[in-house]
């Protein structure tokens, strides 16, 4: 978990449930995020520097990192698609929070190989955002591995769900 800025409205945050740290999901949400609100975000939580811990619900990192993220405006969460849905270690972070809790805007993403599991993060991983209170703007993005960096592969997207970040973040 790493400040990258601070101070700035709205508050945002990237959380990425990538067993790799330093992932392409990593990458791709990064770049998504810079997209959508023009910097960096206030908060980076990637959840393979986390590891074990997410099982110790006494940790104190991981207790400020779920508040931190449960009070930010903008999430964006970010998944490797992995047996069609989204991690464990995803799934074991989102865990510690309650119905409800997420109250900003949610961003889901999830990166895949093929286009067989384009609908994981529609069928997994909104339903989960929003069950926690997560405004999800839209349809969720589904990038090809091998296109994480390109901004082309984020582009359609950008262009249907930017404006309605913007007036829900206005």
């Amino acid at each position: 978990m790493s400040a990258v800025s601070g101070g700035s409205s709205p508050r945002t945050v990237v959380v990425v449930g990538n067993p790799k740290p330093a992932s392409r999901t990593l990458d791709a949400a990064l770049l998504l995020h810079r997209e959508l609100v023009g910097r960096e975000p206030d908060l980076v939580v990637d959840l393979a520097t986390v590891g074990a811990r997410l099982f110790d619900w006494t940790d104190a990192e991981v207790a400020e990192a779920v508040a931190q993220v449960a009070a930010a405006d903008l999430v964006v969460v970010a998944s490797p698609t992995y047996k069609a849905t989204y991690t464990g270690l995803l799934k074991l972070f989102l865990d510690r929070f309650g119905a409800g809790e997420l109250t900003g805007v949610t961003v889901p993403l999830m990166l895949g190989g093929g286009p067989g599991h384009t609908l994981a993060p529609e069928h997994g991983l909104v339903p989960l955002l929003s069950h926690l209170g997560g405004v999800v703007p839209g349809s969720p993005l589904y990038v090809r591995d091998k296109q994480h960096d390109d901004p082309a592969a984020y582009a359609d997207w950008l262009a249907r769900s930017r404006p309605v970040v913007e007036k829900l973040l206005a």
